[in-house]
C-alpha cells in the first residue's frame, strides 16, 4: 500500500487501470518517498512499441484515475522482476529505485 497525502493507494488497482492504456504491455506500481506528500506513485512500464510516451501515460491516468492515484514518476523498462509463479517483486523495484536515486 502507498500512502499519498494521507490517502491509501493500492498498487494493484492502479496497475489494472493502466493495463487498459494503449501501448502498455505490462506495468508495476510502487510508492517512492516524496517530501510534500509522504509518498508518490511510480509506475514501471513495459511498452508495446516505441510510440508510447510519458505524456500519453499521464493523460490516460488523469482521465481514468483519481488525481492522487496518478503516477508522478514513469520509468520505461524492458522487463519486470517476477517470482517463479509470475508475481511482480515490488521489493526489487524499490531497491532499483533507491539505487538509481542514491
Amino acid at each position: 500500500m502507498i500512502l499519498v497525502s494521507g490517502f491509501n493507494v493500492f498498487p494493484n488497482e492502479i496497475e489494472s487501470v493502466m493495463l487498459d492504456c494503449e501501448g502498455i504491455s505490462d506495468c508495476a506500481v510502487i510508492g517512492v518517498a516524496d517530501d510534500s506528500q509522504g509518498e508518490s506513485v511510480k509506475i514501471y512500464v513495459i511498452p508495446d512499441n516505441d510510440s508510447v510516451s510519458e505524456a500519453m501515460i499521464k493523460d490516460f491516468a488523469y482521465k481514468n484515475l483519481t488525481r492522487y492515484k496518478c503516477p508522478s514518476h514513469i520509468e520505461f523498462v524492458d522487463d519486470l522482476p517476477k517470482s517463479n509463479v509470475g508475481k511482480v517483486l515490488r521489493q526489487k523495484l524499490r531497491e532499483k529505485h533507491l539505487a538509481d536515486h542514491a
